[in-house]
């Protein structure tokens, strides 16, 4: 019986798997998925260029061994690209590629000769009048990629920006579009990919620019007559990093003139990255030709921090400052601020300042007074509803079995700390406790709560478990 795709591909998975990290292969196999075997080409479909370059870079040589190994010599890989999500037939514009690891030699793309700074040109960053030495990039030295955590909330935008840090404008994802909410690390990524490639190709020509500024050089140079000098200025570069596009909406004289100059640079094999706080098909105000070329490349998305990352982020910080917290204050810190890195590093920056004039180590008690402005006041009544969604989650266990007739010893033990807590940390009545918890009496409640004590007593994991679910509530 001959095999399917699904079935090739998941031999071929079991493999991968085996020889890899483990993140790396959720990263970047778990999205892939088989379409089609026809004879001896295995077709797989893939989310965007950004990983067909990365599987053909780093995993190329494991793929064609593992094909090969499934379907014989003659074994061969096909990738199905999708190219544009957006497409307006409901389903995505895809485009097929071969791997170069079948062993077809790959077509090496020409680029034009990149454009030499004229002497005469005038940089714009510098009062005029000043003689030009060399072009400052306008960077911030302490955003580099060493200094950016990482984490499943920025993986493959950080992956990205490495890329292009290895090879300005020789990639796919060319310009890099690096988007998200406030506050969530696009400028410092953006900039730790130019901070990057100054300082292993220290003679290519960066700037970082933000759209404001860039809008505002503009208009001076109207004022001045000088848009020739300003436009020569920014095709001379080599990379050029945009911050906050979204600050074009509206402005069409200025779109126009960036239209131009993106157009110099990329047909030029120059490297652009833009970041915004919106994908690209949902920024407003831009004209569509500008629209159409900022998804030319690859739109890495930048999400809200988990609790982990977040620990990892202040934990980076309290390094760096040669200071430490006890472990209990930083989780309360990681808990609390879950908005963006901004705030985050911004609460930990007013702890330690605070706890220095004060003169006094810092503990939760004081974490918490110091950090009230920067927490939201939610404060609430622990509920036994809570108590049970919170330890059926610590378990992973459904929460309507909690309240069932089961006497399966996992939702037992979930049903007694559940009633053990809800006696400790509500108001409730006994009785009221034992209604909630699926109709039964008091003395359940009574008898829930002696087993959790005796166990707390004489079961260190079980304590562990205890323990670890009360901190959560402490934290609520």
């Amino acid at each position: 019986m001959e095999k399917t795709c699904t079935e090739v591909w998941k031999n071929c998975l079991q493999i991968i798997k085996d020889n890899i990290p483990t993140q790396s292969f959720k990263t970047w196999f778990e999205p892939i998925s088989a379409l089609k075997l026809e004879g001896k080409v295995l077709t797989i479909q893939v989310p965007s260029l950004f990983f067909y370059e990365w599987l053909e870079e780093h995993y190329v040589g494991l793929l064609r061994k593992t094909v090969k190994k499934q379907l014989g010599d003659e074994g061969r890989l096909e990738y199905n690209i999708v190219v544009d999500k957006s497409s307006n037939t409901g389903s995505p514009y895809t485009t097929n590629m071969p791997s170069n690891g079948n062993g077809a030699e790959a077509k090496i793309q020409s680029m034009p000769i990149p454009v030499s700074i004229n002497k005469d040109i005038k940089n714009p960053f510098i009062i005029p009048g000043l003689k030009k030495l060399n072009v400052d990039p306008q960077l911030n030295s302490n955003y580099t990629f060493e200094n950016y955590i990482e984490g499943d909330c920025n993986r493959l935008a950080r992956s990205a920006g490495y890329a292009v840090a290895a090879k300005p404008g020789g990639t796919s994802f060319n310009p890099l579009m690096i988007y998200g909410g406030v506050g969530l690390g696009k400028t410092h990524l953006a900039q730790a990919i130019g901070n990057e490639i100054k300082r292993n190709m220290p003679d290519k020509l960066v700037i970082y620019v933000s759209c404001e500024k860039f809008c505002q050089q503009f208009v001076d140079s109207l004022k001045n007559n000088t848009i020739n000098d300003f436009v020569n200025f920014y095709q001379a570069m080599d990379v050029i990093i945009m911050d906050d596009v979204h600050n074009f909406a509206g402005k069409e004289k200025t779109q126009d003139i960036f239209f131009h100059i993106f157009n110099h640079l990329h047909q030029s094999g120059k490297q652009v990255i833009l970041s915004s706080d919106k994908a690209p098909k949902d920024l407003a105000g831009l004209e569509e030709r500008l629209l159409s070329r900022f998804k030319w490349g690859l739109s890495a998305d930048l999400q809200i921090p988990d609790f982990e990352t977040r620990i990892a982020i202040l934990k980076k910080k309290m390094y760096a400052d040669g200071i430490e917290l006890p472990a209990e204050v930083v989780e309360y810190v990681a808990h609390n601020i879950d908005n963006n890195v901004r705030e985050l590093e911004g609460a930990m920056v007013s702890l330690l300042a605070q706890s220095t004039l004060n003169k006094k180590d810092i503990d939760l008690a004081l974490a918490k007074q110091m950090l009230k402005n920067f927490i939201k006041n939610t404060s609430k009544e622990i509920s036994m509803e809570y108590i049970q969604k919170l330890v059926c989650e610590y378990f992973e266990v459904p929460v309507d079995m909690v309240k069932s007739q089961t006497r399966k010893r996992e939702i037992v033990q979930a049903r007694q700390i559940s009633m053990y807590l809800s006696k400790s940390h509500t108001k409730s009545s006994l009785k009221t406790i034992g209604a909630f918890f699926g109709g039964r009496d008091h003395s359940t409640v009574i008898y829930a709560c002696q087993t959790v004590e005796d166990l707390i007593d004489t079961d260190k994991k079980f304590k562990g478990y205890v323990h670890d679910i009360q901190k959560k509530l402490k934290m609520s």
